[in-house]
């Protein structure tokens, strides 16, 4: 049986303003920061244009509970996920 996560999912910069929403309150049978990543890639659109780590070639940075991680990080209830768009600049 799966157990259904409440998380927190926050969206920064150009990744918030392509989905329209800067935060949203999810519930999950995401057990890894991957696979929620996975998951809302899946919704398609905006989401799968902006989550989808092989899209374009780019790479996203994640955060769990504020501490940046990788697709292994563990999902409990109750914890924020924030995605960021890769970071350009010269």
């Amino acid at each position: 049986m799966k157990v259904t996560l409440n998380v927190k999912v926050r969206y920064f910069a150009s990744i918030r303003e392509s989905i329209g929403q800067g935060s949203e309150v999810l519930q999950t049978t995401a057990t890894t920061l991957g696979q929620l990543r996975g998951e809302l890639v899946a919704r398609g659109g905006a989401y799968a244009e902006s989550l989808d780590a092989a899209f374009k070639g780019r790479t996203l940075r994640m955060a769990l509970n504020q501490d940046m991680s990788d697709d292994a990080a563990v999902l409990l209830e109750g914890c924020e996920v924030a995605f960021f768009p890769p970071v350009t600049g010269g």
